[in-house]
């Protein structure tokens, strides 16, 4: 199989051509490299398994590299929540118009396949928890879930419209190695400079969803080749969540430290737009034969673990 990933040489990205590769598939990485590593996929570069693309999605001259192709996995976004506030019209047009531009790409090439990371956030803050793929109505409370949501509803109409088979999955907090920001790496960068003290946004109550990175790629790959509709919408996360405060206890102990006075911000949550409390139903994906095979916290403690050892001086 011929399958390209926008966004491949980005955290969850990488994680997504090892496992294409894995199973034999022939892999095209369109990557702007602004966000992404080169070095997160170049042993497969230099193996001849994957051709890297360095392109802007909203610039034109990559698109003639998807004739061919038997699916988009479309993973490039700006996946900044909460810098999504400060920034909102860079956020929508990475996320919905580059989206839209890569529709249109497989409209005109006629790809067969498509598949989207969306995100819990847009479900907004949920009056159902675990939240089901049902939910109703969606209303993002971030630029970033507004982005998202925009971007499903456009993928949705192409794949009506083009008889293109669309998988879109919404993530809980999806972490592990090659990750650059996001909480775990906000925790452990805070307390290489100062391991007396740690600073938490909110009051630390903030309780949500962790899945590790390869648990949420197989479950990807899973449940795009098994997905029964033209259109499949689904999930992925762990069954169980975790408050910021155990994970921040999780990381000290995983640090080795003691005696680690904890700061909070305060109000019950981090940022402009951020949920308090996620946990998304995973019961769709499961039944189509996929489970997490893994909880939050055993997700968190891998990705603390990994942090630590990818973390050097030059990013403190």
């Amino acid at each position: 199989m011929f399958s390209i990933v926008t966004g491949g040489a980005g955290f969850i990205g990488s994680h997504l051509v090892d496992a294409l590769v894995e199973r034999g598939d022939r892999v095209l990485v369109i990557d702007s490299l602004s966000s992404g590593s080169r070095a997160h996929i170049e042993g497969h570069i230099n193996t001849g398994k994957v051709e890297l693309v360095v392109a802007n999605l909203l610039a034109d001259g990559w698109q003639g590299v998807c004739k061919g192709a038997d699916r988009i996995f479309h993973l490039a976004a700006d996946p900044d929540v909460r810098g999504s506030a400060a920034h909102p019209y860079p956020v929508y047009e990475n996320n919905v118009i580059a989206t839209v531009r890569v529709l249109e790409a497989m409209r005109e090439y006629k790809v067969p396949e498509f598949v989207f990371t969306s995100t819990s956030t847009v479900y907004g803050e949920a009056s159902i928890i675990p939240t089901p793929e049902e939910y109703s109505p969606m209303i993002p409370i971030s630029v970033y879930g507004a982005s998202k949501l925009a971007s499903e509803a456009m993928i949705a109409s192409y794949c009506h419209t083009y008889k293109i088979k669309g998988s879109v999955f919404r993530f809980a907090n999806i972490i592990g190695a090659r990750s650059n920001h996001g909480v775990i790496f906000d925790f452990i960068r805070k307390l290489r400079r100062d391991p007396t003290k740690l600073e938490i946004l909110g009051d630390g109550t903030q309780t949500k969803s962790y899945l590790s990175v390869g648990a949420c790629v197989d479950g990807m790959i899973f449940a795009a080749e098994h997905g029964p509709e033209l259109y499949n919408f689904y999930n992925i996360g762990s069954t169980d969540w975790i408050d910021v405060v155990s994970l921040a206890e999780i990381v000290v102990s995983e640090m080795g430290l003691s005696d680690v006075e904890f700061v909070f911000t305060g109000g019950d949550r981090g940022w402009v737009g951020d949920v308090p409390k996620m946990l998304l139903s995973v019961q769709k994906i499961m039944d189509l034969g996929w489970k997490p095979g893994i909880g939050s916290e055993e997700s968190v403690r891998e990705a603390v673990l990994a942090g630590l050892s990818e973390f050097t001086g030059s990013r403190m």
